[in-house]
């Protein structure tokens, strides 16, 4: 058997034979971790658990088992939403520092910056809905935050919007610091995401993938940041002087270009781990391709064409607006998700890989990835829109796409730095990913299955006859949150004493 001699600052190696390890891999261990990405990665982990028990007490609500205030209900549903889309940001902008900044030289203020303003963000929206009572979404669609009838103050819905501006500018830091440092290592973010690769022909396989996919998510994301910060601004100046407006349309248009851009960026940044870290448990090197360039210069485009699948149902939205929405939807979730699936199965197949629990969570965000896809594409059909948009079809994907996509990568991430897996515990570590997936996949089907009989979703109370797939629900989220909480523990345990790294 050969030995792959491998680079433990990229993640690759020198020889790309199949074969498994014949000796443990030594990656830079969680010592090598910055402090900056333990707070973010801290950070995300615990607003995870929180951000869960919400979503289980609004799905015990629904089943008739925990009785919830209408008023709380949807208070609950603004923080879930918001804190998700959050805590994604920061776990996915964690992966994409560590990984990037063996690459280029990244600014550790800024990265400290971002945490900061963070924060001091996610306090003025957890002031706005558990103190102020502010309940309107974490879409914020205009021009709710200013039409509350009473049920929050104008100072409540400005705390809520002034939240999500510090939030975005410390991110909107965090893109421009990457941006400079690839332009400054790479000469631009086109050569940076190899697209002057795809004009010469000169394919370099050995360009690293998280300079391709922080390229993208660079680019996507600081357009997505700064449209949102229109219409936030907008938003908050209203709230005081309500002669400042905006035209609802055009309000919508930006708020839902910045909120699936910003999430779907989440993914794009997390996925860096499985191409940095499978590698080193297949004992093959990730290497760049036509085809990997080119689905990454695709999706690039197709990320911020697609938002439009959103606005289906109003009928005031230019048509050829709608055709793109649903023509893009087709597309969006298919050039990085296939050459990342076909390559992971390449990576894995027949290389002898020892499937230690790391590699596993890695493995299944690249199902989970694919499976929210799917529902996602039926759901951007316009004549399927017209009837299951609002219904609980959508909260489905996007649950699929999240927790079985996106968290299995930063568990995947953390247990690989903070959570060796000391001798004999290989089995338990197998069960729990296997009740976690079996978990995740039955609270996603029931939100589908709900979704498929038209049950509408952001209903706080529902009919007798819905109950039943809502009980199913909470029992799944029962189970989700006790896998979460007992990963979140066993690494943040290991955080605060650095002693395991994964052995592949």
């Amino acid at each position: 058997m050969n030995t792959v001699v491998l680079d433990t600052d990229t993640g690759t190696g020198t020889d790309a034979t199949p074969m498994a390890l014949d000796r443990p891999v030594s990656p830079a261990g969680a010592s090598h971790v910055h402090p900056g990405v333990r707070a973010y990665l801290a950070t995300s982990l615990v607003l995870l658990v929180l951000m869960m028990l919400a979503g289980l007490a609004m799905r015990a609500a629904q089943a008739g088992w925990l009785p919830v205030p209408l008023d709380r209900f949807y208070q609950l549903m603004t923080l879930h939403g918001a804190g998700m889309v959050g805590l994604a940001g920061l776990a996915g902008a964690a992966i994409m520092w560590h990984f990037l900044s063996r690459q280029v030289r990244l600014s550790e203020g800024i990265l400290w910056a971002n945490f900061i303003l963070f924060l001091l963000g996610v306090a003025m929206i957890l002031a706005a809905i558990l103190v102020g009572g502010y309940a309107g979404g974490w879409t914020f669609l205009w021009p709710l935050p200013a039409m509350s009838m009473g049920v929050w103050s104008p100072h409540a819905a400005a705390g809520f919007i002034g939240g999500l501006l510090l939030i975005g500018v410390g991110f909107l830091l965090f893109c421009l610091d990457s941006g400079l440092a690839i332009t400054r290592t790479y000469g631009s973010l086109w050569a940076g995401l190899g697209v002057d690769q795809l004009i010469s022909g000169r394919i370099d396989t050995a360009h690293p993938p998280v300079v391709v996919a922080s390229s993208m998510s660079v680019i996507v994301n600081t357009v997505g940041i700064l449209t949102g910060a229109v219409v936030l601004v907008v938003t908050l100046v209203n709230l005081y002087v309500p002669a400042f407006a905006i035209n609802a349309l055009l309000a919508k248009n930006l708020i839902y270009f910045f909120g699936h851009v910003f999430i779907n960026a989440t993914i794009y940044m997390s996925v860096i781990a499985v191409y940095e870290l499978l590698p080193l448990y297949a004992g093959r090197p990730w290497k760049a391709s036509r085809p990997f360039y080119a689905a990454w210069a695709a999706a690039t485009v197709f990320v911020m064409a697609v938002y439009p699948h959103h606005l289906l149902l109003d009928g005031v939205m230019p048509a050829p607006l709608l055709v793109l929405g649903q023509i893009v939807s087709y597309l969006s979730g298919i050039p990085v998700l296939l050459v990342t699936a076909y390559g992971a199965l390449m990576l894995v197949h027949r290389s002898g890989i020892r499937w230690k629990a790391p590699a596993l969570w890695l493995m299944l965000a690249i199902y989970g990835w694919s499976a929210g896809v799917i529902p996602a594409i039926v759901d951007g059909t316009i004549v399927v829109n017209k009837v299951m948009h609002n219904t609980m079809w959508v909260p489905g994907h996007f649950h699929l796409y999240l927790l079985l996509g996106l968290l299995p990568m930063v568990i995947g991430f953390c247990l690989h730095f903070f959570a060796g897996e000391p001798s004999g515990t290989a089995g338990r570590g197998r069960g729990l990913v296997a009740l976690y997936l079996v978990a995740g996949a039955v609270f996603g089907a029931a939100f589908l299955a709900q979704g498929w009989s038209s049950v509408p979703r952001r209903w706080a109370e529902h009919w007798p006859q819905w109950v039943a797939g809502d009980q199913v629900a909470t029992i799944a989220a029962i189970g989700l949150v006790l896998c979460t909480v007992l990963l979140v523990a066993t690494v943040l345990i290991r955080m605060a004493r650095p002693a395991h790294v994964a052995q592949a």
